[in-house]
């Protein structure tokens, strides 16, 4: 029997995360996006579906390359504009009790000693169920917004989240010891000072004398997503992730990728599943196969070409505005988001992309496959892509918004609790423990578990 499948809702504070267009089909509720009840709502129901956790995709910029401005960006509403992930998640939290949230924050703009304390407020206040999903950051937007000339090079950010990383495990691992936090009124001691100490950090890019505003919450370091596929991004995501997150077409594609972390842990004499697998999907799912293949035709017609290639560009940095729409795609170099370009190029070596097939598929699921079907046929495609993909879950983003995340919940968990494939969680479990079940604190092997007193 194919092993219990861990399943993430993907989503973002936005009008539109991956399917441009589609937020005009009339069961789209994308339109209140900035509403605190839209995202209370969905993770009640998220909860209820037996999801893991909702993961907070964010981006610090806005896709400005196709036609060399963001027009088409802001016409289609494509992550723009953008609210603030961190806000929104006490909220989801207070309305659920076993539900999970990863929240993305960059590690090339935001500061270090301030992120710590963000995170540990968010482990505290969620009781264990925050993850961060590490990310470098790839538009040129977001570093001239905040005050650099360009982007930091790609391998160099990568250099930089290192000692980032160095710094938060001293702050979440080092700085305060069990018991510092004693709120005694007999003593008249609230935090022990022989308990908390100064990081001393001083490297290459940081400068951090001083010891942890907030003490750690019940994690201590939060749990650790990444989701970086390139030969750099994923040397960095072996060293510090817990669970990798690759967005590919087909399973051969996303095995590729799964084989290589599993044998670079088995080589580092770490055990092969000590990092968990998620891969990109979309579920368009109804009674039937023929009712949602009917569906997805009603996707396809409200797909909106200029805002998915305006998607694309934001990406991968290649401007593909005034191009024939059936010339084929090359692989270019850029110091943007690399494995989303080499995911239609040089890593699917077995299909010709043309510009149009490109934003067709943009349009609707992404990079990720999209799964259609009855309950019954998309539960079969999940079991055979964990099998062949050697996945351990599924990051699940919906075209229609939040209509195909509910769909989801009452038509497919029920499918998958039949066949024994979806966990249950006890309220009071972390979310580590939910995903890695060694306990709410960092595996023993992990690196930053080395920084713990």
């Amino acid at each position: 029997m194919t092993r219990p499948i861990k399943i993430n809702a993907f989503d973002m504070l936005v009008p539109v995360h991956q399917s441009p267009g589609l937020w005009r089909h009339p069961e789209s509720r994308a339109a209140e996006f900035d509403r605190l009840t839209y995202w209370t709502d969905l993770a009640r129901t998220l909860e209820e579906g037996g999801f893991v956790s909702l993961f907070l995709a964010d981006i610090p910029g806005v896709y400005d390359v196709y036609g060399g401005n963001a027009d088409a960006t802001a016409r289609g509403g494509v992550q723009y504009p953008l609210l603030d992930p961190l806000v929104v998640v006490t909220a989801m939290a207070q309305a659920t009790t076993t539900l999970g949230f990863g929240v993305t924050a960059s590690v090339s703009y935001e500061q270090p000693y301030l992120l710590a304390r963000t995170l540990s407020t968010l482990d505290h206040f969620t009781q264990g169920r925050i993850a961060w999903n590490i990310v470098t950051s790839y538009q040129d937007s977001a570093a001239k917004n905040l005050g650099m000339e360009g982007q930091i090079p790609h391998d160099e950010r990568y250099d930089r989240a290192d000692e980032y990383l160095e710094v938060m495990y001293k702050l979440f691992e080092g700085s305060f010891d069990d018991g510092a936090v004693r709120a005694d009124p007999e003593a008249n001691v609230f935090v022990d000072p022989e308990k908390v100490r100064p990081i001393h950090h001083e490297g290459k890019f940081f400068s951090i004398p001083g010891a942890a505003l907030a003490h750690p919450g019940p994690q201590g370091t939060p749990f650790l997503f990444q989701a970086g596929a390139s030969p750099r991004g994923q040397k960095f995501a072996i060293d510090h992730a817990e669970a990798i997150f690759f967005s590919g077409g087909t399973p051969e594609l996303v095995r590729g990728w799964t084989a290589s972390v599993r044998d670079q842990l088995e080589e580092q004499g770490r055990p092969r599943d000590a990092i968990s697998l998620f891969s990109l999907a979309t579920v368009v799912v109804a009674e039937s196969d023929e009712l949602a293949e009917r569906r997805l035709d009603e996707y396809k017609a409200l797909v909106d070409t200029d805002a998915a290639l305006a998607l694309f560009g934001g990406w991968t940095g290649v401007d593909l505005s005034g191009v024939d729409p059936d010339s084929e795609l090359t692989h270019v170099a850029t110091e943007a988001n690399q494995s989303a370009l080499a995911s239609f190029t040089t890593l699917s070596p077995n299909r010709t992309w043309t510009v149009r097939d490109l934003a067709e598929f943009v349009a609707i699921g992404g990079r990720g496959p999209v799964i259609v079907g009855s309950p019954e046929t998309v539960a079969d495609e999940l079991e055979r892509w964990i099998t062949e993909a050697d996945v351990d879950g599924f990051n699940l983003s919906a075209a229609v918004r939040p209509a195909d995340l509910e769909r989801f919940a009452r038509l497919v968990s029920p499918e998958l609790r039949r066949r024994g494939l979806l966990e249950e969680s006890e309220p009071g479990l972390t979310l580590r423990e939910r995903l890695g079940g060694q306990g709410p604190h960092l595996a023993p092997d992990h690196r930053g578990a080395q920084y713990r007193r």
